[in-house]
Formats: structure tokens, C-alpha cells, sequence
């Protein structure tokens, strides 16, 4: 996941060698062909290879726009949830008439729901994470459902809706903490909306091939053909590794959800969550008894 604002080296190399080991073939395969073959490819205009780059960049910028538009939903979706997470506790220390156990309870259930919705949406089992954070009564409720970040939500609402019933929440405060749990439901909608989507895969093969074209044309165009096969090898490299590599991050961020280091950093906004939620369950409890500010939680 993006946590870093550097890109390490070893991993763009890891990511194009493959296309550049097939482009430093091309070039080696096409400086020899004129060899044998010059007669029939001094025909070979650069206008082809100039026609294949105008395509290429139109729609590498077709994919970066469409791709960056989905990472960028993702990222904005997690924001919501963060805002929805911190509100859901302040609202019930907001509206609870006395420090309730139950505060407690449904604070550590958005806990481990931040965690569990990022694992499940990188499909990574969640088995052994609520074991290991939920009440057993809770994980054996959430046994039961297919979607365990929606059976954790169901836990909520019917939390709420027995502090209500308690009369510890009148009705107007039980909607509105409602409504941040709709707005939770809504936020892990649309997170699957967008990992069920799969973007069109006919436009990367297309501009896959488009570039290696581009690539064999423009070695074998005779206007291209310098003094020195180093120099032309050397631009050959150049501009097929820009191209792969617009392609490789257009590529790689269509799918915000992939447990790929170019992904959502899910992990990393449950923990500043986790944080946030566990700063304002301590400072609750300093509010209450001065004498024990200590945190009764630990993840």
C-alpha cells in the first residue's frame, strides 16, 4: 500500500523487466535484419511508428485518467469512513445519558470492522481477527454471515437499538447514530462496488501491443536508423520504458483493493482509526476518574 511518497527502484525494475527485456530483443533482432533484409524494409516509413505514438498517447491517457479516477474513489470512500468511525463513538458518548460498558463494546466492534472490511476487500481471511477481538456471543453471531464486515455492522444496529429500548437513548439520538451506520453500510457498498467492477482488460492488451508496434516500426523505419546502433538502442530503452511505465501505474491503480503495493492503505487508516477511537474511549474514562487514566483496551 502507498504509505511513502518515494517509489523504490527494485520495484519499478521488477515491475518493467519483463517488457524491457523484450524491447532490448526487438532491438537486437531489427538491427540485424537490415542485414539481410534491406531491400524490402528501406520501404518502411517513420509515419507508422509516428501514427502508433499519437494512439498510445491518447489512450494511455484515457487509462491513467480512468485508473486514477478509481484509486482516487477508494481513497476518498476510506476518508468517509474514518470521519464516520470517530463520529459513531462521539455521538454515543455524545447522547448516552451515563458512561455505558455498551460505548466500550461497540467501539472495539468499529475497531476490528476497519480491519476486517480491508482484509476481506484484499480477500484475506478474517477468521483468526475475530476470534481474537470480539466477544465469543459476537463471534458466533458473525459465524453465521457470508459478509463478515456486515454482520459486525448488524451487531451495531442491534447495540443501538437495545441501548434505546434500555432508555439510555431517546429516539431522535437512536436515528441520527442510524444514520452513521448507514453511512458505514454505504461507505463498504461502494469499496465492493469497486473491487467487483473490473476494468474493460481490452484496453491494456491493446495498448500492450500498441507499444511493442510502435517499438518494431520505429526500429525498422529508415529515418530512425542512426550512425550508431548503440545510440538507437539506447532511445529505443528510453521511450518504450516511459510508455510501459505510464502503462504499469494506469495498470496497477484501476484496481485500488489488490493487496499490491500501489493499493488503498487500508491497514494504515484502521490503525490512525484505532487510535483516534481508543484516545477518545481514554479520555472518556479521565473524565470519569482522574485517578485511572490508563487505556482498558489493547489491540
Amino acid at each position: 500500500m502507498i504509505v511513502k511518497s518515494k517509489i523504490p527502484i527494485l520495484y519499478l525494475f521488477n515491475e518493467l523487466k519483463i517488457p524491457l527485456f523484450y524491447v532490448v530483443l526487438i532491438a537486437c533482432i531489427t538491427g540485424i535484419l537490415p542485414i539481410y533484409f534491406r531491400s524490402f524494409l528501406s520501404d518502411i516509413p517513420i509515419s507508422i511508428s509516428s501514427t502508433l505514438g499519437v494512439a498510445i498517447s491518447i489512450l494511455l491517457s484515457y487509462m491513467i485518467n480512468q485508473s486514477y479516477d478509481r484509486w482516487w474513489e477508494a481513497r476518498k470512500i476510506w476518508g468517509s469512513i474514518v470521519n464516520d468511525s470517530r463520529t459513531l463513538i462521539l455521538q454515543l458518548q455524545m447522547y448516552v445519558r451515563d458512561v455505558h460498558p455498551e460505548i466500550e463494546s461497540i467501539a472495539k466492534r468499529q475497531i476490528t470492522w476497519n480491519y476486517c472490511l480491508g482484509m476481506v476487500l484484499r480477500k484475506q481471511s478474517v477468521t483468526e481477527l475475530i476470534k481474537k477481538k470480539m466477544q465469543v456471543k459476537d463471534y458466533e453471531f458473525i459465524k453465521k454471515y457470508h459478509n463478515v464486515p456486515l454482520g459486525i455492522l448488524s451487531i451495531q444496529s442491534h447495540a443501538v437499538k437495545q441501548l434505546h429500548d434500555d432508555g439510555e437513548l431517546d429516539k431522535f439520538s437512536q436515528i441520527k447514530i442510524e444514520e452513521t451506520i448507514t453511512r458505514l453500510t454505504e461507505s463498504m457498498g461502494k469499496c465492493e462496488r469497486i473491487k467487483n467492477t473490473v476494468f474493460p482488460p481490452i484496453y491494456r492488451y491493446g495498448l500492450h501491443t500498441s507499444i511493442y508496434l510502435f517499438v518494431i516500426f520505429l526500429s525498422l523505419s529508415v529515418a530512425f536508423k542512426l550512425q550508431h546502433f548503440a545510440l538507437e538502442f539506447f532511445i529505443l530503452v528510453i521511450v518504450s520504458t516511459v510508455f510501459f511505465f505510464l502503462e504499469k501505474a494506469a495498470f496497477r491503480m484501476q484496481d485500488p483493493f489488490e493487496n499490491i503495493p500501489t493499493d488503498t492503505p487500508m491497514t494504515k487508516i484502521a490503525e490512525n482509526i484505532e487510535k483516534d477511537i481508543l484516545d477518545l474511549l481514554n479520555q472518556n474514562i479521565e473524565n470519569e476518574d482522574s485517578s485511572s487514566p490508563q487505556s482498558f483496551y489493547t489491540m
